[in-house]
């Protein structure tokens, strides 16, 4: 990856934290790194806690947001989000996985769609 895809990937970050916090979600983490993977965001909306991957697209040829998260992502984020539950001592509070896309060029805006519980974790793959 290089330092324009870093920076591109980071501004997409901040922006989907922006969105999130005007949406009224409090941000619990950023970039939060469990072992060698890394949640992007952990926020918190009431009662539930959500852990939001966030994806940056500077073009719509890998499709838009239903495709930005792979099955094989979405096993890693579990994994992750277990080990976020038991460092944080939680096990009775709801979660949710949500998925921010963040679409744009030099050339225009900025757009942001927010797919909120993104995929759907099957009671066996939600155990630890």
């Amino acid at each position: 990856m290089n330092s324009s895809s870093k920076d591109f990937g980071r501004s997409a970050e901040a922006l989907a934290e922006n969105w999130l916090r005007q949406k009224g979600y409090r941000i619990l983490a950023r970039n939060l790194k469990i072992g060698h993977g890394e949640l992007d965001l952990v926020a918190q909306d009431r009662d539930t806690l959500i852990f939001v991957e966030v994806k940056g697209r500077r073009t719509d040829h890998f499709g838009g947001a239903p495709y930005a998260v792979t099955p094989h992502k979405q096993r890693q984020l579990i994994k992750l989000a277990l080990a976020y539950l038991a460092q944080h001592k939680l096990s009775a509070i709801p979660c949710r996985f949500d998925v921010i896309l963040v679409s744009g060029s030099e050339n225009r805006s900025p757009q942001i769609t927010h797919m909120e519980n993104a995929f759907e974790v099957s009671r066996s793959d939600w155990q630890w």
